[in-house]
């Protein structure tokens, strides 16, 4: 196929497969993925060669559109209500997963020390993508809602944190050089990400604010967004930020600066169904399925060990917090999904680790297309049993 025929059928594939998976309860988000699978290069070949290399293009886009998105929940208001469970939730589910996944390869894999906390260090990362399109599939809303979205927005700055300090202590037991040389240097590389991500943020939403009183019509509202998110997106890749946090920052800032910017985050609903259609998709068409085989001992160990400790963390900070009965029972549910910021880091590894990193990468990935499956599932049904979801 050429890249314009791909691309169309893509989006039809993608809508008919959506609306039959939906019919056993499943979500779209798990219809897109299997169709990525079935049409990529591992079983039909059906995408081009030109539509998977355009896949880091349309990922950084819709990344970016959902990190703004998500930036709308941390509104002065709405944190009030929920900043406390957010922080003390997401902070405990990603060391829970840090620390249980670190113990249980050292004490059931006997895998060396800084195999063991690399591996561990992956496993605080959430994907907040799987988890934004079944809120918005199902309508969700209500604080549960509010709190998962505020909680995969926040993970992946303690998932940098971690990983850099994990990094930089893995390093030096694997060169046997001095630990606190690698520590500073690769903990100030982290904080400086993360500032830099909030400085980023904060003086594209002052600029967006300021030039917002031009806009007149609703087309011009939507050309006006999109390309203050792809400014954004363009600095933060060409400085070497997080996309993620950088666009987040930009909504939290924009939400709370200006009263009118809600009309931002509800204009681009009109226009990102299709981008999200495309982005699982083409997640499904890159991750290779010959690797499940290949997942064994260690992959199995990851899986139920990070789920675990997701569940127990999230558990834990819901409960210090004294946050409602339905977030301490259900909320880890929606921690399952895992991609981006984990293959991200997992690349990283494999790079400053030669004879162990395709190891680590190769069980990153086969656990992901694993996790992108069954984490929206779950996704669903913790919002279900809380009671948030508006339809079915």
């Amino acid at each position: 196929m050429n890249t314009i025929l791909g691309l169309g059928f893509i989006l039809i594939a993608g809508l008919f497969s959506a609306r039959l998976i939906n019919k056993i309860k499943f979500p779209s988000v798990t219809a897109y993925l299997l169709l990525g699978i079935i049409i990529g290069p591992s079983l039909f070949g059906l995408v081009s060669e030109e539509i998977l290399s355009a896949s880091g293009l349309i990922s950084n886009i819709v990344l970016g559109m959902i990190a703004f998105s998500i930036g709308q929940n941390f509104s002065l208001d709405n944190f009030h209500k929920i900043g406390k469970s957010v922080i003390w939730i997401s902070v405990l589910e990603a060391c829970g997963a840090w620390l249980l996944v670190t113990l249980a390869f050292l004490l059931i894999l006997k895998q060396p020390f800084y195999i063991a906390l690399l591996f561990g260090a992956l496993s605080s990362a959430t994907a907040p993508a799987a988890t934004v399109m079944i809120i918005r599939q199902y309508r969700a809303k209500g604080i549960f809602t509010d709190t998962l979205l505020g909680v995969v927005a926040i993970d992946d700055a303690w998932c940098l944190i971690i990983f850099a300090i994990s990094l930089a202590i893995s390093q030096a037991i694997y060169s046997h050089m001095v630990a606190t040389f690698f520590l500073i240097r690769v903990f100030l590389n982290s904080i400086w990400n993360i500032i830099g991500a909030f400085i980023l943020g904060s003086i594209i939403a002052i600029l967006s604010s300021y030039f917002s009183r031009f806009i007149r019509t609703q087309a011009e509202f939507l050309i006006f967004t999109l390309g203050f998110i792809l400014l954004s997106i363009g600095i933060a890749i060409w400085l070497h930020l997080s996309v993620l946090l950088a666009n987040m920052f930009l909504g939290a800032f924009l939400v709370n600066i200006d009263k009118s910017s809600f009309s931002s985050f509800d204009v681009l609903k009109t226009v990102d169904s299709p981008l999200f259609l495309l982005f699982f998709v083409l997640a499904g068409a890159n991750l290779e399925i010959g690797l499940l085989p290949r997942l064994g001992l260690i992959g199995s160990v990851y899986l139920v060990f990070r789920v675990i400790g997701k569940i127990t963390g999230a558990g834990l900070g819901a409960h210090i917090s004294n946050a409602s009965k339905n977030i301490r029972k259900y909320l880890g549910l929606g921690l399952v999904p895992q991609a981006g910021v984990a293959l991200g880091c997992a690349l990283v590894a494999k790079s400053d680790f030669p004879n162990i990193g395709s190891m680590i990468f190769t069980t990153i990935v086969a656990t992901t297309v694993i996790y992108e499956l069954i984490g929206p599932i779950c996704t669903k049904i913790a919002l279900k049993r809380a009671g948030e979801i508006a339809i079915d």
